[in-house]
């Protein structure tokens, strides 16, 4: 009993009081501008990396993105030095080109020797971040780049930024609108191809059967990653960014196993952990990044109590029935 106490002690020294009004209705009333903004990157962001999440489960390549996120250092460091710049443009090719040659790298050593894919993308990502922080080490006095900010983002500074405008009619910050259009092009490529995708991650050989180029698709699906990764890391970081490509869509493979659905549910568990997320970071005062990943942890935590158990016990159940009907039991 003692213990427990201590512990409580303990633990309310590190958590801060709830205080409802402060976390539930203050962000909508004294910071509605700053909570509208922050909210919109978090689900964009969560929304796209969702989406092509979801075709890295099926082909078991969820990896992939943290080999991506992790090279993006280099592409950065790289593009400073030469561009002498901070400016978006700048950084995003940089970061963009470090993505695409992740992509090849991984192909080259998994094609062109006996190591296998998983231990492909191992060697690619670290040896490229290595790179990338011995490039920070080696100029640290010409490279001023916030290492943190790259690999926690800082979601919390997107108010600070200007406003875009066109045409007289305010868009937002130039991150939000940035972000938003790579959502808008991610979803319309995922309409447009949705058969070639689908086709060519469960099964390659049916793809090729049916006219689909695989490989095409393959390289053309690590781009869109790449953008998407990118556009991503300067809100979440390049870590946190690998959560978001994975929680929302292995929430919604608990939930159904009709893709279209699973497509559906991922844009809702975007929403859901980009507002839960931002209520949590403001009662815990901490990175909101890193709450909206804990508040989409939280939502897979749940589907899986849920309705994990009850798919584990239906398929347990329907073995049980095999069994009992094989002749001679």
């Amino acid at each position: 009993m003692m213990a427990l106490s201590i512990v409580a002690v303990a633990m309310s020294n590190f958590i801060p009081p709830f205080d409802a009004h402060r976390v539930f209705v203050e962000p909508w009333t004294q910071d509605f501008s700053s909570s509208v903004w922050i909210a919109l990157m978090g689900f964009f962001v969560a929304t796209a990396c969702g989406l092509v999440g979801n075709y890295l489960i099926l082909r078991r390549m969820a990896l992939v993105g943290d080999a991506i996120s992790h090279s993006i250092l280099p592409g950065i460091a790289v593009a400073f030095l030469i561009s002498g710049s901070r400016g978006s443009l700048p950084m995003f090719l940089g970061a963009l080109v470090a993505g695409a040659v992740t992509t090849v790298l991984i192909e080259v050593i998994h094609k062109k020797s006996r190591v296998k894919q998983d231990a492909a993308i191992g060697i690619a990502f670290t040896s490229l971040f290595a790179v990338g922080v011995i490039l920070i080490s080696l100029f640290a006095s010409k490279v001023d780049l916030d290492q943190e900010c790259v690999l926690y983002g800082e979601i919390a500074f997107i108010p600070l930024e200007g406003m875009v405008e066109l045409a007289g009619l305010t868009l937002g910050p130039p991150s939000v609108v940035r972000m938003a259009l790579v959502t808008l092009v991610v979803a319309l490529l995922v309409g447009l191809f949705y058969k070639e995708l689908l086709v060519s991650s469960f099964d390659p050989a049916l793809a090729v059967s049916l006219g689909i180029n695989s490989t095409f698709v393959h390289y053309a699906l690590m781009a869109m990653l790449s953008v998407v990764v990118v556009s991503a890391f300067e809100a979440v970081g390049a870590i946190l960014v690998i959560a978001m490509l994975i929680l929302p869509g292995a929430t919604a493979t608990l939930l159904s196993h009709r893709f279209p659905v699973m497509l559906g549910l991922t844009v809702l568990h975007a929403a859901l952990s980009a507002v839960l997320g931002l209520h949590l970071g403001v009662w815990l005062n901490c990175s909101l990044a890193a709450a909206m990943v804990v508040a989409g942890t939280g939502l897979f935590i749940a589907a899986a109590a849920v309705f994990g158990y009850q798919q584990s016990h239906a398929h347990e159940h329907s073995q049980n029935n095999n069994l009992r009907g094989r002749p001679g039991d």
